[in-house]
Protein backbone atom coordinates (compact mmCIF):
# COMPACT_ATOMS: atom_id res chain seq x y z
CA UNK A 1 0.00 0.00 0.00
CA UNK A 2 1.53 3.35 -1.23
CA UNK A 3 -0.23 5.33 1.51
CA UNK A 4 2.37 6.14 4.17
CA UNK A 5 2.58 8.68 7.09
CA UNK A 6 4.75 10.42 4.99
CA UNK A 7 1.53 11.06 2.33
CA UNK A 8 -1.20 10.15 4.70
CA UNK A 9 -2.63 13.52 3.12
CA UNK A 10 -3.31 11.81 -0.02
CA UNK A 11 -5.57 9.29 1.65
CA UNK A 12 -7.37 11.54 3.54
CA UNK A 13 -8.00 12.99 0.04
CA UNK A 14 -9.39 10.16 -0.89
CA UNK A 15 -11.49 9.37 1.19
CA UNK A 16 -13.09 13.02 0.31
CA UNK A 17 -13.11 11.83 -3.07
CA UNK A 18 -15.12 8.85 -1.70
CA UNK A 19 -17.44 11.20 -0.46
CA UNK A 20 -18.40 13.25 -2.92
CA UNK A 21 -19.34 9.95 -4.51
CA UNK A 22 -21.26 9.39 -1.79
CA UNK A 23 -23.21 12.36 -2.10
CA UNK A 24 -23.72 12.39 -5.93
CA UNK A 25 -24.94 8.67 -5.90
CA UNK A 26 -27.51 9.42 -3.14
CA UNK A 27 -29.12 12.55 -5.10
CA UNK A 28 -29.89 10.00 -8.09
CA UNK A 29 -33.29 8.24 -7.84
CA UNK A 30 -32.57 4.64 -7.83
CA UNK A 31 -35.52 2.24 -6.24
CA UNK A 32 -34.79 -1.83 -7.38
CA UNK A 33 -36.21 -1.58 -10.79
CA UNK A 34 -35.55 2.04 -11.10
CA UNK A 35 -31.57 2.04 -11.52
CA UNK A 36 -30.12 3.33 -15.21
CA UNK A 37 -29.23 6.65 -14.22
CA UNK A 38 -27.48 5.72 -11.02
CA UNK A 39 -25.09 3.19 -12.97
CA UNK A 40 -24.80 5.33 -16.24
CA UNK A 41 -23.25 7.87 -13.14
CA UNK A 42 -21.13 4.78 -12.05
CA UNK A 43 -20.51 3.61 -15.76
CA UNK A 44 -18.80 7.32 -16.96
CA UNK A 45 -16.65 7.52 -13.69
CA UNK A 46 -14.95 4.08 -14.37
CA UNK A 47 -14.83 4.34 -18.36
CA UNK A 48 -13.01 7.66 -17.60
CA UNK A 49 -10.63 5.76 -15.38
CA UNK A 50 -9.99 3.70 -18.66
CA UNK A 51 -10.78 0.53 -16.95
CA UNK A 52 -12.92 -1.81 -18.92
CA UNK A 53 -16.00 -2.05 -17.71
CA UNK A 54 -19.54 -3.64 -19.13
CA UNK A 55 -22.88 -3.75 -18.52
CA UNK A 56 -25.19 -6.75 -17.87
CA UNK A 57 -28.49 -7.40 -18.97
CA UNK A 58 -30.00 -7.27 -15.51
CA UNK A 59 -28.30 -3.48 -15.51
CA UNK A 60 -25.43 -3.94 -13.21
CA UNK A 61 -21.62 -3.26 -14.00
CA UNK A 62 -18.49 -5.60 -13.90
CA UNK A 63 -15.50 -3.69 -14.21
CA UNK A 64 -12.13 -6.12 -14.69
CA UNK A 65 -8.66 -4.99 -13.50
CA UNK A 66 -5.63 -7.39 -14.74
CA UNK A 67 -3.14 -8.44 -11.52
CA UNK A 68 -0.56 -10.64 -11.55
CA UNK A 69 -2.71 -13.76 -11.29
CA UNK A 70 -5.72 -14.86 -13.08
CA UNK A 71 -7.35 -16.20 -9.97
CA UNK A 72 -9.64 -13.01 -9.22
CA UNK A 73 -10.71 -11.21 -6.30
CA UNK A 74 -14.29 -9.98 -6.16
CA UNK A 75 -16.06 -6.94 -4.41
CA UNK A 76 -19.67 -6.50 -4.96
CA UNK A 77 -21.99 -3.50 -4.04
CA UNK A 78 -25.31 -2.73 -5.17
CA UNK A 79 -26.81 0.93 -5.97
CA UNK A 80 -30.31 -0.16 -5.42
CA UNK A 81 -32.06 1.58 -2.83
CA UNK A 82 -35.20 0.87 -1.50
CA UNK A 83 -38.59 2.84 -2.51
CA UNK A 84 -41.78 1.89 -3.78
CA UNK A 85 -44.31 1.22 -6.72
CA UNK A 86 -47.63 3.28 -7.68
CA UNK A 87 -50.15 0.12 -6.62
CA UNK A 88 -53.39 2.15 -6.68
CA UNK A 89 -54.96 5.67 -7.46
CA UNK A 90 -57.65 6.56 -4.82
CA UNK A 91 -60.94 8.61 -5.59
CA UNK A 92 -59.41 11.47 -3.90
CA UNK A 93 -56.16 11.88 -5.69
CA UNK A 94 -53.90 10.15 -3.33
CA UNK A 95 -51.42 7.09 -4.11
CA UNK A 96 -51.24 3.73 -2.59
CA UNK A 97 -48.06 2.31 -2.76
CA UNK A 98 -46.45 -1.25 -2.67
CA UNK A 99 -42.74 -1.02 -0.93
CA UNK A 100 -39.47 -2.43 -2.66
CA UNK A 101 -37.16 -3.98 -0.49
CA UNK A 102 -37.42 -4.37 3.35
CA UNK A 103 -38.37 -0.94 5.77
CA UNK A 104 -41.78 0.10 8.44
CA UNK A 105 -43.86 2.28 7.07
CA UNK A 106 -43.17 4.84 10.14
CA UNK A 107 -39.89 4.97 8.89
CA UNK A 108 -40.56 6.91 5.98
CA UNK A 109 -43.66 8.55 7.28
CA UNK A 110 -43.59 12.76 6.60
CA UNK A 111 -40.52 11.68 3.43
CA UNK A 112 -40.83 13.75 0.33
CA UNK A 113 -40.49 11.17 -2.83
CA UNK A 114 -40.90 11.48 -6.36
CA UNK A 115 -43.70 9.39 -8.50
CA UNK A 116 -41.80 9.17 -12.14
CA UNK A 117 -44.11 8.19 -14.92
CA UNK A 118 -43.05 6.13 -18.21
CA UNK A 119 -42.86 9.56 -20.06
CA UNK A 120 -39.92 10.68 -18.17
CA UNK A 121 -41.69 13.45 -16.02
CA UNK A 122 -40.87 13.09 -12.17
CA UNK A 123 -43.72 14.48 -9.84
CA UNK A 124 -43.38 15.35 -5.73
CA UNK A 125 -45.19 14.45 -2.73
CA UNK A 126 -44.83 13.54 0.64
CA UNK A 127 -45.59 10.17 2.19
CA UNK A 128 -48.29 10.55 5.12
CA UNK A 129 -50.21 8.91 6.70
CA UNK A 130 -53.93 8.47 5.99
CA UNK A 131 -55.30 9.96 9.54
CA UNK A 132 -52.64 12.54 9.63
CA UNK A 133 -54.27 15.25 11.51
CA UNK A 134 -54.35 14.86 14.95
CA UNK A 135 -57.18 17.88 15.15
CA UNK A 136 -59.49 15.05 13.18
CA UNK A 137 -58.47 11.81 14.46
CA UNK A 138 -58.54 11.06 17.72
CA UNK A 139 -56.51 7.57 17.46
CA UNK A 140 -53.77 7.26 15.71
CA UNK A 141 -53.39 4.47 13.26
CA UNK A 142 -51.06 1.90 12.78
CA UNK A 143 -48.39 2.72 9.80
CA UNK A 144 -48.74 -0.03 7.53
CA UNK A 145 -49.35 -0.53 3.19
CA UNK A 146 -52.89 -0.19 3.63
CA UNK A 147 -53.00 3.35 6.16
CA UNK A 148 -49.85 5.08 4.09
CA UNK A 149 -50.30 6.83 0.94
CA UNK A 150 -48.28 9.60 -1.11
CA UNK A 151 -50.18 13.28 -0.94
CA UNK A 152 -49.05 14.60 -4.27
CA UNK A 153 -48.16 18.47 -4.81
CA UNK A 154 -50.22 19.05 -7.67
CA UNK A 155 -54.15 20.10 -7.51
CA UNK A 156 -55.33 17.05 -7.71
CA UNK A 157 -59.00 15.76 -6.06
CA UNK A 158 -59.64 12.89 -8.26
CA UNK A 159 -58.52 9.29 -9.79
CA UNK A 160 -59.17 11.57 -13.24
CA UNK A 161 -56.74 14.57 -12.27
CA UNK A 162 -53.76 11.75 -11.07
CA UNK A 163 -54.35 9.92 -14.65
CA UNK A 164 -54.65 13.56 -16.28
CA UNK A 165 -50.54 14.31 -14.87
CA UNK A 166 -49.60 10.84 -16.60
CA UNK A 167 -49.56 9.00 -13.42
CA UNK A 168 -50.57 5.39 -13.44
CA UNK A 169 -49.90 1.72 -11.76
CA UNK A 170 -46.70 0.94 -11.61
CA UNK A 171 -44.70 3.91 -11.58
CA UNK A 172 -41.91 4.50 -9.50
CA UNK A 173 -41.36 5.93 -6.21
CA UNK A 174 -38.18 7.26 -4.82
CA UNK A 175 -37.55 8.81 -1.39
CA UNK A 176 -35.70 12.15 -0.90
CA UNK A 177 -32.25 11.56 0.31
CA UNK A 178 -31.47 14.69 2.18
CA UNK A 179 -28.44 14.41 2.67
CA UNK A 180 -26.21 16.56 4.27
CA UNK A 181 -22.06 16.42 5.14
CA UNK A 182 -21.95 18.25 9.01
CA UNK A 183 -18.44 19.65 10.19
CA UNK A 184 -17.92 17.02 12.38
CA UNK A 185 -17.61 14.33 9.69
CA UNK A 186 -21.06 12.74 10.21
CA UNK A 187 -23.01 11.86 6.58
CA UNK A 188 -26.66 11.70 7.34
CA UNK A 189 -29.07 10.54 4.68
CA UNK A 190 -30.98 8.03 3.08
CA UNK A 191 -29.34 5.14 0.64
CA UNK A 192 -25.94 4.98 2.15
CA UNK A 193 -27.16 1.42 1.68
CA UNK A 194 -25.25 0.68 0.15
CA UNK A 195 -24.26 4.03 -1.87
CA UNK A 196 -21.88 4.49 0.82
CA UNK A 197 -20.01 1.15 -0.68
CA UNK A 198 -20.53 2.10 -4.68
CA UNK A 199 -19.03 5.57 -4.03
CA UNK A 200 -15.58 4.10 -2.02
CA UNK A 201 -15.72 1.46 -5.02
CA UNK A 202 -15.46 4.22 -7.20
CA UNK A 203 -12.90 5.68 -5.12
CA UNK A 204 -10.70 2.92 -4.83
CA UNK A 205 -10.55 2.29 -8.63
CA UNK A 206 -9.28 5.59 -8.83
CA UNK A 207 -6.49 4.95 -6.61
CA UNK A 208 -6.15 1.53 -8.34
CA UNK A 209 -4.97 3.88 -11.18
CA UNK A 210 -3.54 7.14 -9.74
CA UNK A 211 -1.23 4.70 -7.85
CA UNK A 212 -0.39 2.34 -10.31
CA UNK A 213 -0.55 -0.53 -7.67
CA UNK A 214 -0.25 -3.81 -9.17
CA UNK A 215 -2.24 -6.38 -7.48
CA UNK A 216 -1.35 -9.99 -6.83
CA UNK A 217 -4.32 -11.62 -7.86
CA UNK A 218 -7.08 -10.12 -10.38
CA UNK A 219 -10.13 -7.75 -9.49
CA UNK A 220 -13.67 -7.68 -10.49
CA UNK A 221 -16.20 -5.12 -9.25
CA UNK A 222 -19.62 -5.63 -9.37
CA UNK A 223 -22.07 -3.10 -8.88
CA UNK A 224 -25.64 -4.79 -9.09
CA UNK A 225 -28.78 -3.29 -8.95
CA UNK A 226 -31.44 -5.72 -7.65
CA UNK A 227 -29.83 -6.21 -4.03
CA UNK A 228 -32.41 -4.93 -2.05
CA UNK A 229 -34.97 -7.49 -3.28
CA UNK A 230 -32.83 -10.90 -2.37
CA UNK A 231 -30.89 -11.45 -5.98
CA UNK A 232 -27.55 -9.27 -5.82
CA UNK A 233 -24.54 -9.67 -7.28
CA UNK A 234 -25.68 -13.20 -7.90
CA UNK A 235 -24.42 -13.34 -11.78
CA UNK A 236 -21.78 -12.58 -14.40
CA UNK A 237 -19.25 -13.70 -12.03
CA UNK A 238 -15.65 -14.21 -13.69
CA UNK A 239 -14.85 -18.08 -13.84
CA UNK A 240 -11.30 -17.26 -11.86
CA UNK A 241 -13.43 -16.01 -9.19
CA UNK A 242 -12.06 -17.43 -5.82
CA UNK A 243 -12.81 -14.97 -3.07
CA UNK A 244 -15.82 -12.49 -2.96
CA UNK A 245 -16.48 -9.53 -0.75
CA UNK A 246 -19.85 -7.44 -0.32
CA UNK A 247 -18.97 -4.69 0.41
CA UNK A 248 -22.37 -3.40 2.25
CA UNK A 249 -23.30 -1.09 5.42
CA UNK A 250 -22.52 -2.56 8.88
CA UNK A 251 -25.62 -2.18 11.03
CA UNK A 252 -25.86 -0.64 14.08
CA UNK A 253 -27.67 -1.50 17.81
CA UNK A 254 -28.00 -3.26 21.06
CA UNK A 255 -25.78 -6.00 21.71
CA UNK A 256 -23.53 -5.12 18.95
CA UNK A 257 -20.16 -3.56 18.83
CA UNK A 258 -20.29 -1.33 15.31
CA UNK A 259 -20.43 1.97 15.40
CA UNK A 260 -20.16 4.85 12.72
CA UNK A 261 -16.46 5.37 13.24
CA UNK A 262 -15.29 1.23 12.35
CA UNK A 263 -15.91 -0.85 9.65
CA UNK A 264 -17.98 -3.76 10.33
CA UNK A 265 -16.92 -7.38 9.31
CA UNK A 266 -19.70 -9.50 9.85
CA UNK A 267 -19.45 -13.11 10.88
CA UNK A 268 -22.43 -14.30 10.31
CA UNK A 269 -25.87 -13.12 8.68
CA UNK A 270 -29.11 -14.70 7.60
CA UNK A 271 -27.36 -16.85 5.23
CA UNK A 272 -24.87 -18.55 7.54
CA UNK A 273 -21.52 -17.58 8.90
CA UNK A 274 -18.58 -16.30 5.72
CA UNK A 275 -15.84 -18.09 5.15
CA UNK A 276 -13.78 -18.43 8.47
CA UNK A 277 -10.30 -18.28 6.56
CA UNK A 278 -11.10 -15.41 4.54
CA UNK A 279 -12.96 -13.63 7.60
CA UNK A 280 -9.76 -14.17 9.72
CA UNK A 281 -7.54 -12.60 6.31
CA UNK A 282 -9.32 -9.56 7.10
CA UNK A 283 -9.50 -9.45 10.87
CA UNK A 284 -5.46 -10.06 10.34
CA UNK A 285 -5.26 -7.19 8.00
CA UNK A 286 -6.83 -4.15 10.15
CA UNK A 287 -5.40 -5.74 13.05
CA UNK A 288 -2.23 -5.55 11.80
CA UNK A 289 -2.43 -1.81 10.31
CA UNK A 290 -4.81 -0.47 13.22
CA UNK A 291 -7.90 0.02 11.21
CA UNK A 292 -10.74 1.10 13.35
CA UNK A 293 -12.96 -2.12 13.32
CA UNK A 294 -15.65 -4.28 15.21
CA UNK A 295 -17.09 -7.74 14.52
CA UNK A 296 -20.82 -8.85 14.67
CA UNK A 297 -23.67 -10.70 13.96
CA UNK A 298 -26.61 -9.64 11.49
CA UNK A 299 -29.35 -12.12 11.95
CA UNK A 300 -31.49 -10.41 9.96
CA UNK A 301 -29.23 -8.87 6.86
CA UNK A 302 -28.25 -10.92 3.55
CA UNK A 303 -25.85 -9.43 1.02
CA UNK A 304 -24.56 -9.66 -2.71
CA UNK A 305 -22.64 -12.20 -1.19
CA UNK A 306 -25.12 -13.91 0.50
CA UNK A 307 -27.04 -13.95 -3.06
CA UNK A 308 -23.96 -15.51 -4.92
CA UNK A 309 -24.02 -18.62 -2.40
CA UNK A 310 -27.42 -19.11 -2.53
CA UNK A 311 -26.78 -19.29 -6.60
CA UNK A 312 -24.14 -22.25 -5.82
CA UNK A 313 -21.05 -20.41 -6.45
CA UNK A 314 -17.85 -22.22 -5.36
CA UNK A 315 -16.53 -19.24 -3.51
CA UNK A 316 -14.86 -18.12 -0.32
CA UNK A 317 -17.35 -14.96 0.95
CA UNK A 318 -17.55 -12.00 3.51
CA UNK A 319 -19.38 -9.16 4.13
CA UNK A 320 -17.63 -5.58 5.53
CA UNK A 321 -18.54 -2.02 5.02
CA UNK A 322 -18.62 1.07 6.89
CA UNK A 323 -21.01 1.20 10.16
CA UNK A 324 -24.56 3.30 8.93
CA UNK A 325 -26.98 3.52 12.05
CA UNK A 326 -30.61 3.77 11.67
CA UNK A 327 -30.68 1.51 8.36
CA UNK A 328 -33.25 1.49 6.26
CA UNK A 329 -34.32 4.65 7.78
CA UNK A 330 -32.90 7.79 7.46
CA UNK A 331 -29.36 6.76 7.85
CA UNK A 332 -26.19 8.05 9.23
CA UNK A 333 -22.47 7.42 9.20
CA UNK A 334 -19.16 8.83 9.84
CA UNK A 335 -15.89 9.97 7.61
CA UNK A 336 -13.74 8.04 9.39
CA UNK A 337 -15.99 4.62 8.93
CA UNK A 338 -15.85 5.55 5.24
CA UNK A 339 -11.85 6.05 5.61
CA UNK A 340 -11.75 2.67 7.78
CA UNK A 341 -13.43 0.65 5.26
CA UNK A 342 -11.84 2.46 1.85
CA UNK A 343 -8.26 0.93 3.99
CA UNK A 344 -9.41 -2.37 4.58
CA UNK A 345 -10.15 -2.65 0.78
CA UNK A 346 -6.66 -1.51 -0.26
CA UNK A 347 -4.87 -3.95 2.47
CA UNK A 348 -6.97 -6.10 0.91
CA UNK A 349 -6.76 -5.96 -2.44
CA UNK A 350 -2.68 -5.87 -2.51
CA UNK A 351 -2.29 -8.51 -0.04
CA UNK A 352 -1.08 -11.77 -1.36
Amino acid sequence: MKYTEANEDGFDDAVELAISHILKLVSIPSPTGFTDRAIDYCYRQIAQMGFSVSKTFKGGLVVQVPGQRERTRVLAAHVDTLGAIVKQILPSGRLKMSPIGGFRFHGVEGEYCLVHTLEGASYTGTIVAHKASSHVYKEAEERTEDTMEIRLDERVNNEQDVRTLGIRIGDMVSFDARAVLLPSGHLKSRHLDDKASVGMLLELLQVIKEQQLVLPYSLAILISTDEEIGYGGNSNIPETAFEYIAVDMGAIGDGLETTEYVVSICAKDSSGPYNYDLRRQLVYLAERNHVAHAIDIYPFYASDASAARRAGYDLATALIGAGIDSSHSYERTHREAIAATLRLLLLYIQHE
